[in-house]
């Protein structure tokens, strides 16, 4: 029967092989030579720490990790877990990246189910040091593991692998919010005010607007409700709770609403839409404000004044728009989504604005340039802002009978578009307006067009599969 090596054996043959003895390899490895005799030779032996491990490696001249295998069986000395050798050990495997061993060790822990809490505790402490990817495989293993199915630990482990895997894949994002949603109740306050607007977020981008507007109903609700509590805590003059949020307590309220109202300009309710202004434009009048709160206060202020022209301008109110233009030039982030307002209205009610596309061709230039760097767009909302404005720009450059700006323009949308794994809206938009004006495109636009097909195409096949 093969003798199976134990650490202790590997390294007792390393030294026999090499010809060390306890106190030449004690001078070489910095061990102390009691030490180290005594995890070799006592009865029971003494514990080998992680960084005695790594020591003894670095002192044998073999690349790190080179015993965690057998260390495995160190951590559980007489099939016990020994969470004092286990921590360490998983967080030097997390600082080289061995998921090989990390999952054994989970395999051993859960075997005892006692340990969840643990694991959970430590996957907290992997988040709270911002390594998120790192922290992955042991939320994972809570929940594959958590015994309760209400409880805040499974909640928390779910929204943590929701949040870490939300991508440009709009698609992807929906299923994700459709595995965590069930989860969102039995999550604490602070955590609840997050998600739901990651939720509220997640749908807003693809579309949904039923389903967005539910989770920003329910996020008006909670944050209503987290205002009040502290409203009437320092009534009574009582310590107001930190609610360690993403966030300032004001961006959750002010989003509820906001969203909403975005929302139903989606649907083309603008008037409704028009009707949720008042709830965020004036929040920094809130005499509980800190300076924090201040800022976003004031951007909400300008959100509300530049939401209201753009509402109007939807509507057909052209006499608007030299205060709407003013409002853009003057808040150089807004200019993507304050001219897809005014293209939609041009094309809507058969309006002229060649004068606004020369004031803003600079922008517009910059915008196009981007289609080979569509990674600029950082956030999801911003590349369907993105992929709509010159899908806009396209149908008015049609309408003029513009075909070479109208094609290239359609290009830009549909980059953009691909990039989301926006399916819906690129097979009903960009493919139908493509193949209705093809004969009028050049070589090279046919070219592009063929060769981001071929990427969807291979994207949408790769979901399926």
């Amino acid at each position: 029967m093969e003798h199976t090596p134990t650490i202790r054996s590997k390294i007792e043959t390393e030294l026999k092989q090499r010809g060390y003895t306890f106190s030449s390899f004690s001078k070489i490895s910095g061990i102390n030579r009691g030490t180290f005799s005594a995890m070799l030779n006592s009865n029971p032996p003494k514990p080998i720490s992680v960084r005695q491990m790594d020591l003894i490696t670095q002192a044998l001249g073999y690349p790190d990790g080179w015993l965690y295998e057998l260390y495995i069986d160190e951590c559980f000395y007489e099939g016990k877990g020994h969470w004092k050798r286990i921590k360490p050990f998983l967080l030097r495997c997390v600082e080289l990246g061995r998921q090989d061993f990390i999952q054994k060790v989970l395999s051993r822990l859960t075997e005892d189910l006692s340990y969840v809490p643990t694991i959970f505790q430590f996957a907290e402490e992997l988040h709270s040091a911002v390594k998120e990817k790192e922290s992955v495989p042991f939320y994972e293993c809570v929940v594959e593991n958590e015994r309760y199915y209400h409880s805040e630990r499974l909640a928390i482990s779910q929204y943590r692998l929701f949040s870490y895997s939300l991508s440009k894949d709009l698609e992807n994002n929906c299923q994700l919010a459709i595995k965590f949603a069930p989860f969102r109740k039995n999550l604490p306050e602070n955590h609840q005010l997050d998600a739901l607007l990651k939720l509220a977020n997640v749908y807003f981008q693809d579309y949904d607007c039923e389903t967005s507007i539910q989770y920003a109903k329910e996020l008006e609700v909670l944050a209503t409700n987290v205002y009040q509590q502290q409203v009437q805590a320092r009534i009574k003059k009582r310590e107001v709770k930190s609610l360690n949020t993403e966030r300032h307590l004001i961006v959750y309220y002010g989003q509820a609403y906001l969203m909403q109202g975005n929302m139903l300009e989606k649907q083309g309710l603008y008037e409704k839409a028009m009707g949720f202004i008042p709830f965020y434009e004036d929040l920094i009048d809130c005499d509980w404000l800190d300076e924090l709160g201040i800022l976003e206060a004031r951007k909400f202020k300008m959100w509300a004044k530049a939401n209201r022209l753009n509402l109007e301008i939807l509507i057909g109110d052209m006499t608007r728009l030299p205060a709407y233009v003013e409002l853009i030039r003057n808040n150089p982030q807004e200019i993507l989504h304050g001219l897809l307002t005014i293209m939609e209205s041009a094309n809507n009610y058969n309006h002229s604005i060649d004068d606004i596309l020369l004031l803003f061709a600079e922008n517009i230039n910059e915008f196009r340039d981007l289609r080979t760097n569509i990674s600029y767009y950082h956030t999801n909302y911003n590349l369907v802002t993105y992929s709509r404005f010159f899908l806009e720009l396209s149908r008015y450059y049609f309408n003029k009978g513009s075909y070479f700006e109208a094609i290239d323009s359609m290009l830009n949308s549909l980059k953009a578009s691909s990039q989301l794994n926006d399916k819906a809206y690129y097979i009903k938009s960009i493919t139908l307006l493509f193949e209705k004006y093809k004969d009028h495109s050049t070589h090279e636009q046919q070219t592009e067009y063929e060769k981001v097909i071929k990427e969807v195409k291979c994207n949408i096949k790769q979901m399926t599969s």
